[in-house]
């Protein structure tokens, strides 16, 4: 394809996907719809207006690639490591119950042996990209029901690779060939793996300490460390594209800096996700026929497997003893075929496992529990106060709803400088979480030498003051003296919190103040009467004013003081 019709090409996903998106948005409904039903319009069902050439696969791929990448980004052990063994509990029986359901779903409905074997393996799957966008523009996605999903997720993109790899094989009888396939697979994963955890503790924290400080440069190392994960596991073996971008991102979201990362390469990726699901769409072959051969079938299938998923995942996780509201949103979130049920559909369908009729099934199942889980995921919580009744019966008196930690009744300071520290072993004293957000990585020392905990990062990024858990603050210190920031800030925090801001202007302290500060720091003002104070002793009475003097030298001394080595010393430490 010529540089001039493949540029046309894209040009004609993006606006198409705009216009139809609009229509989504104005019906109030998310945008992966739209992107999904692009890729119908354009693609062989409806007009065959752009074909699946390979530089809009590679594209798709890489959009799914950096959605794990984002994924694996927010996955810190810290936060899953009180929940881990349930969800691996989950995960595994809900993979062997699921496959059985699916396996008895199509032997039921007629198709013969081998294309069972193929549609029960294919099914099985949570669509991840619609689960992990929905979930994250809902700020829902490291909520308790969020990681049970995420964790069961990631537990099924293993599975996934061992599906791909058994029907890689030249022969499904050939069990040498695929044992064969399944143990370079997992040596190699293992070692990614092994490499992966010990990057993050020993290599990320040095590289990204030295180039945290510049944007430019912080961001495109991030960007390069997911490709080389890329690299290596795309050589590997099949599906090493996700599996290597989720290893990348888990690497590095045990760094301090993973939440400015996220922020930040999060619109880069908007593209290639765009992309990714336009070209589900685009890669039905064979058009309408195939599609719709089976399409009575398709929706039997559908409706059984999702009404299936969903009472399979809620025993499971009810078995775990989460709370009623965990289990059920956990739950609903999963009910549908993924399109990686088209991933493992089509590899079949090129080694001659099954017909193009058949992939027209799983597409149009994909389709249509996609569309309606995303509908469904989007209004999880609506679903679930109609139902909460009913689903009352199965609470116990042993459930566990709050096995994440989450800030309540903290103090958040924006920035770490003489003024924030001095006055953070108050806070401590009060509060039961005291958390920094700061952008230097020369305090990160000090900081994580203290009791407190540390959000590194722009407050103005979103996920920064998700994060810090900003609206649920009962006591807010900001260093900055930028009016937009701090007038952001005043307009998140609860309506009780107590907010000290700092101004350099008089106008800018009066528009803090009607918009609720507590109490605005003028430093320049404060300085100016002081002069004026101590200016007037010194010409009044020179006694007090050396006895005022020798006192505020005492006290410099003591007073901690920013290091050139990352941290804060004081005036005896460093004369010591």
């Amino acid at each position: 394809m010529s540089e001039i019709a493949l540029a046309a090409d894209f040009a004609i996903i993006i606006v198409v996907a705009t216009a139809v998106g609009i229509l989504v948005r104005q019906l109030g409904q998310p945008t992966i719809i739209a992107y999904i039903f692009t890729g119908v319009i354009l693609g062989p069902v409806l007009f065959d207006i752009v074909t699946d050439d390979g530089l809009v696969y590679l594209m798709a791929e890489l959009g799914l690639g950096f959605l794990l990448f984002l994924l694996g980004m927010k996955m810190r052990f810290s936060d899953i490591r009180d929940i881990l063994r349930p969800i691996t509990n989950v995960a595994i029986g809900q993979t062997v119950l699921q496959t059985a359901l699916a396996f008895l779903v199509a032997l039921a409905l007629g198709f013969g042996t081998r294309e069972v074997l193929v549609i029960s393996l294919a099914t099985v799957f949570g669509a991840t990209p619609i689960i992990v966008k929905v979930l994250s523009d809902k700020d829902e996605i490291t909520s308790l029901p969020g990681k049970i999903d995420v964790g069961v997720l990631i537990v099924q993109d293993i599975y996934l690779v061992v599906v791909l790899a058994m029907f890689s094989a030249d022969s499904l009888e050939n069990t040498g060939e695929i044992a064969q396939t399944l143990a370079i697979i997992f040596v190699m994963m293992a070692f990614i793996g092994l490499f992966s955890f010990a990057s993050s503790r020993y290599l990320l924290p040095r590289i990204f300490r030295r180039v945290a400080s510049n944007k430019d440069v912080f961001l495109v190392i991030a960007i390069a460390w997911a490709f080389l994960f890329i690299a290596v596991a795309g050589t590997q073996f099949d599906g090493g594209i996700e599996i290597g971008a989720f290893l990348a991102g888990i690497s590095l979201a045990q760094l301090p800096y993973s939440k400015e990362l996220e922020d930040r390469i999060t619109p880069i990726t908007d593209f290639f996700i765009l992309v990714f699901f336009v070209s589900i769409g685009l890669q039905i072959e064979g058009g309408a026929p195939s599609l719709f051969a089976y399409w009575q079938e398709a929706l039997i299938a559908s409706a059984v497997l999702m009404v299936g998923n969903f009472w399979i995942m809620f025993y499971l996780i009810d078995r775990e003893g989460f709370g009623v509201e965990p289990t059920f949103l956990a739950s609903i979130n999963m009910v549908q075929v993924s399109e990686f049920s088209l991933i493992v559909g089509a590899l079949a369908l090129q080694q001659g496992y099954i017909d193009a009729e058949i992939l027209g099934y799983l597409t149009l199942m994909a389709l249509v529990t996609m569309t309606l889980s995303t509908y469904i995921v989007a209004n999880n919580h609506a679903i679930y106060e109609r139902l909460e009744p009913w689903f009352r019966r199965f609470e116990s008196d042993t459930d566990r709803d709050a096995d994440l930690k989450t800030y309540s009744n903290h103090a958040i300071a924006i920035g770490y400088d003489e003024i924030t520290a001095s006055v953070l072993p108050l806070l401590e004293a009060n509060y039961d979480d005291v958390v920094i957000i700061d952008r230097k990585s020369e305090h990160i020392d000090a900081i994580d030498e203290g009791p407190y905990d540390y959000v590194f990062g722009d407050f103005r990024h979103n996920e920064i003051r998700k994060e810090a858990n900003l609206s649920d603050a009962s006591f807010v210190l900001s260093s900055s003296v930028e009016r937009d920031v701090n007038e952001a800030l005043l307009e998140e925090v609860g309506d009780d919190a107590l907010v000290f801001v700092e101004a350099e202007r008089i106008d800018d302290a009066r528009s803090l103040y009607a918009k609720g500060a507590t109490y605005v720091v003028m430093s320049t003002h404060l300085a100016a009467e002081r002069l004026s104070e101590y200016v007037a002793q010194y010409l009044t009475d020179r006694s007090s004013f050396d006895s005022v003097t020798t006192s505020d030298i005492e006290r410099l001394r003591a007073t901690v003081r920013p290091s050139g080595r990352g941290g804060f010393v004081s005036r005896g430490e460093e004369d010591g």
